[in-house]
């Protein structure tokens, strides 16, 4: 069903499931706000005991004027809570590089000395893959452990985003951006770059392959 679409992913990540959250928390701020508001502009206008000769009320000036910051704050408290939780790595047990090129990725485990990769978008047309997002060398990671991903670019600036993940961090050249990726449990994430870069901006996909720690090790040894 077409309305079933316009929520966001299935989450992956514990932060994915806080920014739902708030989504959901916002939503009801401002549906309660619009019901307020609507009620009283129907009440208003099919009211015809409206004393119009009344130019002040200190009670009502004194809500409508302490009552939107309070609603701000409601909304504030959580907002910065989600920001700082972005930035903040603790302890990671792997950290990758990833390298936005025109116009592919390319994925560099910084721990081991001989793991470094190309990401291109695969072009066969098979059932089995899913179009324009499959590519022919998956970034291979452990679930349930905090993971630094440290992002740049070599060109011109990139956006690598995995929705699921709650990621999205911009790959400009010359600067390097980290994030931190917690995964809860196994599975095939997709994204794609998220910044205009060029023609072929369109297909630099993302496939991320989350396996438990068991087999990433056996995937380390035989690469």
């Amino acid at each position: 069903m077409t309305w079933m679409k316009l929520s966001f992913q299935n989450s992956n990540s514990p932060l994915m499931e806080q920014l739902i959250f708030f989504h959901d928390h916002t939503i009801f701020i401002i549906i309660m706000i619009m019901t307020t508001i609507t009620y009283m502009m129907i009440f208003i206008m099919k009211n015809k005991f409206i004393n119009i000769k009344i130019s002040e009320n200190q009670m009502i000036e004194f809500i409508w004027t302490t009552t939107p910051p309070i609603i701000l704050i409601f909304i504030a408290m959580p907002s910065l809570h989600l920001l700082y939780l972005m930035d903040e790595i603790k302890c990671p047990i792997l950290t990758i590089k990833i390298f936005g090129h025109q116009w592919f990725w390319s994925y560099e485990y910084s721990d081991f000395s001989n793991i470094e990769f190309e990401s291109y978008m695969m072009n066969e047309l098979n059932k089995e893959n899913f179009r324009l997002i499959e590519v022919d060398n998956k970034t291979i990671i452990p679930f349930k452990f905090n993971i630094r991903l440290l992002i740049s670019s070599d060109d011109v600036i990139h956006s690598w985003t995995i929705p699921s993940l709650a990621i999205k961090i911009d790959a400009i050249p010359g600067r390097m951006n980290q994030i931190n990726l917690f995964m809860n449990r196994p599975g095939m994430y997709f994204g794609q770059c998220s910044e205009i870069c060029g023609i072929n901006h369109s297909f630099m996909p993302i496939q991320i392959e989350s396996i438990n720690l068991n087999k990433f090790i056996y995937w380390i040894k035989n690469f």
